[in-house]
C-alpha cells in the first residue's frame, strides 16, 4: 500500500522471546479507515489473531483473519455482503545491517520470507495485508453478467460528422 497503513501495531523483536500472540479487533473508526483505503462500500467486523514465534530462520507470524465486508458489485454497482475466514503464515527476517544496493536480491518466489526493518514489526499492516488479500479483486453479485455493448458499425473519429452529412443530404 502506498498510503499509510490505516492500523498499526507495532512489535519489537525484542517483546517477542518465545511466542507472543495479539488480538487485532479495531474500533468502528478505525475499520472506517480501512474501508476507505480499501474502497469498501463497509467494514462491518474485522478481527486478526496473529502470533510471531522465533524459527531457524528468523521468525513466523501466524494467524486468522475474519472480516464481514460490503464491496460494490463490478456489474450492477449493488452492495455485496462478503464473509472473510482465513488462516495464514509468513516467514520473516531481519534485514542485514549493512546492506548496500548492490546487494540486494530480488526473489519472484512466493515462498521468500518478508524483511523485517528497524527490528519492529506492524502486526497491523500484515493484518490488513490479508484481508485484501481475501478479498475478490473483481466483485460480482451471483447472477450478474457482463453483456458486452455493441461495436459500433464504423469506428472512426470522423463517423459522427459522416452520419451527420448524411442526414444534411437527405
Amino acid at each position: 500500500m502506498s498510503r499509510p497503513n490505516p492500523i498499526s501495531e507495532i512489535v519489537r523483536l525484542n517483546e517477542i522471546g518465545t511466542g507472543l500472540e495479539r488480538r487485532i479487533e479495531p474500533d468502528g473508526e478505525a475499520r472506517m479507515r480501512v474501508a476507505r483505503a480499501l474502497e469498501l462500500a463497509s467494514l462491518d467486523s474485522f478481527v486478526a489473531e496473529m502470533r510471531v514465534e522465533p524459527n531457524r530462520a528468523g521468525w513466523h507470524l501466524s494467524g486468522r483473519v475474519r472480516a464481514g465486508a460490503v464491496q460494490t458489485c463490478g456489474i450492477t454497482l449493488e452492495p455485496l455482503s462478503v464473509s472473510i475466514d482465513a488462516r495464514f503464515g509468513i516467514d520473516l527476517v531481519e534485514a542485514a545491517e549493512a546492506t548496500s544496493e548492490e546487494d540486494v536480491e530480488i526473489s519472484l518466489d512466493d515462498d521468500a520470507p518478508d524483511v523485517i526493518e528497524d527490528a519492529k514489526i506492524d502486526l497491523g499492516q500484515y493484518a490488513v495485508e490479508q484481508l485484501v488479500l481475501h478479498l475478490d479483486p473483481f466483485p460480482r453479485k451471483p447472477g450478474a453478467v457482463f453483456v458486452q455493448p455493441e461495436e459500433p458499425a464504423e469506428i472512426s473519429p470522423f463517423a459522427v460528422l459522416k452520419a451527420r452529412q448524411t442526414d444534411q443530404d437527405r
